[in-house]
């Protein structure tokens, strides 16, 4: 059967889906993909994985992506990041069995993506990215699509999207930002791009930005005229956007735990980053619990206080009910206790498309606080250092007394401080295992596993040398012969 493209792809094999889970690092994994598609989500992607790592780690392949089939779980698309069109395909060569596409992602705008090049630092290189998704578009038996930003110009990101689509992308998934619109600069989303890019191309295409309710998705929908609507941080607070509905944190918070149960392994901090999304409101309150869910070590201890959060929840609603409560008035449309969004504050003065107020937009957005003290004390320390230094008293948090890391030499990564080849350990490991040597400091004994080998092997060809050349069984001294001689 010939692989479907374009329209076909999106109406076979994605079934129409309008309504999607965006890919999430450390936040789409199995089980939270089996939540959102019982509330409403008919598309979801895999977290972003690295394709360098996926070739050469089977480890990561198996706990990323091969142990987490699951037939409740497609349609699905597996989302990669990648810089070198033949790690991209040989990444999407061992995960396309398991999915029913894969995704380079051209739009990720983190610090981690600008130190690795790839996601949207990629995007003025076309030369490149037209290669990676050729090569992946004739060679795949799943089709290829794209995650992207927008440039600021309209012009350039209509280009950029025909780009990709004569490359062979089948679908196209638009976030109305541009590369600078993160952290405090995030901003509104630019819908007006993705209009632009939906009557430009013939593939489908995806929004993705601005969706915090089904409202969202369906005016979305209307204005852009796109195939279907991605949401991350909507979903991440509200697992049921897409049905509509904004239940009580505490009956999303049991469900997803039973469906870790259901559906192990789950690492925990996966889990433990839910239900701070879940509960963000509540725990703004009771803030005791949040130390809680901070410092339990087992699922049991998460579930543990999502019980005790649900039941402060369902004390302070009887007492509403009694009229002995009020509830304090703030800007959430609901009760802090029923799932909704987390609205990010607008950048300060932002004024869009204006370059020559760029470089003080960003200086009044991003302003951050004063230099602490050397000395370190509470009262200027940032919250997350002010519990370090709770747990630990004696921390010194003085840049001075930090410790200096020398880089490897072929990679740049810290060094380790007693590896006998001045390396990190992955070039370590890759120098150790060549030159079949040990590193202490890094824990590979190379060498001495094979000189075990060698002494073994030495041993097993001294006891083969005891016996007779011919290939008969030699004899106990207390046997005799054919001959009836006793041997001596």
């Amino acid at each position: 059967m010939p692989k479907l493209q374009g329209l076909d792809f999106w109406r076979t094999t994605l079934r129409e889906a309008r309504y999607v889970v965006a890919p999430m690092v450390d936040q789409s994994e199995l089980a939270w993909r089996l939540l959102s598609r019982r509330h409403g989500a008919q598309l979801c992607y895999t977290p972003m994985l690295h394709a360098q790592v996926f070739v050469r780690d089977a480890n990561y392949r198996r706990e990323n992506l091969y142990a987490e089939v699951c037939a409740e779980d497609r349609p699905l698309i597996t989302q990669f990041c990648a810089n070198d069109p033949e790690v991209f395909l040989q990444a999407a060569l061992l995960a396309q069995d398991h999915c029913d596409a894969i995704d380079l992602n051209l739009g990720c705008p983190q610090m981690i993506a600008k130190r690795g090049h790839y996601g949207v630092f990629l995007q003025d290189e076309w030369e490149l990215l037209e290669k990676m998704v050729k090569l992946a578009n004739e060679k795949l038996s799943v089709p290829i699509t794209c995650k992207i930003r927008v440039f600021q110009d309209v012009g350039r990101t209509v280009r950029y999207a025909q780009m990709l689509e004569k490359a062979g992308c089948q679908l196209l998934t638009v976030h109305g930002r541009t590369k600078d619109q993160k952290g405090a600069l995030t901003g509104i989303a630019d819908w007006e791009h993705i209009k632009a890019v939906r009557k430009a191309v013939s593939i489908p295409v995806f929004a993705n930005g601005n969706i915090q309710h089904l409202s969202d998705v369906e005016r979305c929908i209307q204005e852009t005229g796109v195939h279907g609507v991605m949401s991350a941080e909507g979903n991440l607070h509200n697992p049921a956007l897409f049905e509509g509905s904004s239940p009580p944190v505490w009956e999303m918070a049991e469900e997803y735990l039973e469906v870790v149960k259901q559906h192990p392994p789950c690492t925990l901090s996966f889990v433990r980053a839910h239900l701070f999304k879940l509960w963000h409101h509540t725990l703004q309150i009771h803030q005791d619990l949040r130390e809680e869910l901070a410092k339990v070590k087992n699922l049991e201890g998460l579930a543990e206080v999502s019980k005790q959060l649900r039941l402060r929840c369902q004390e302070e609603i009887a007492r509403e009910k009694e009229g002995t409560l009020e509830r304090p008035r703030g800007d959430l449309p609901f009760p802090h206790w029923m799932c909704q969004p987390y609205i990010r504050p607008p950048p300060k003065e932002l004024v869009p498309n204006v370059k020559s107020q760029d470089s003080e937009l960003k200086k009044t957005a991003s302003h951050k606080r004063a230099l602490e003290d050397s000395d370190g004390a509470p009262d200027t320390l940032s919250k997350n250092k002010q519990k370090k230094k709770a747990r630990n008293p004696h921390k010194n948090f003085c840049p001075e007394h930090k410790p200096k890391y020398m880089k490897c030499e072929q990679c740049g990564n810290p060094k380790g401080n007693k590896c006998v080849f001045d390396l990190c350990r992955a070039c370590c490991k890759k120098k150790a295992y060549k030159e079949v040597a040990d590193c202490p400091s890094h824990g590979l004994r190379f060498k001495t596993k094979a000189d075990r080998q060698r002494a073994e092997k030495e041993r097993a060809g001294g006891i083969k040398e005891t016996e007779p050349p011919d290939g008969s069984q030699g004899l106990p001294e207390t046997q005799n012969t054919e001959q009836g001689q006793a041997v001596l």
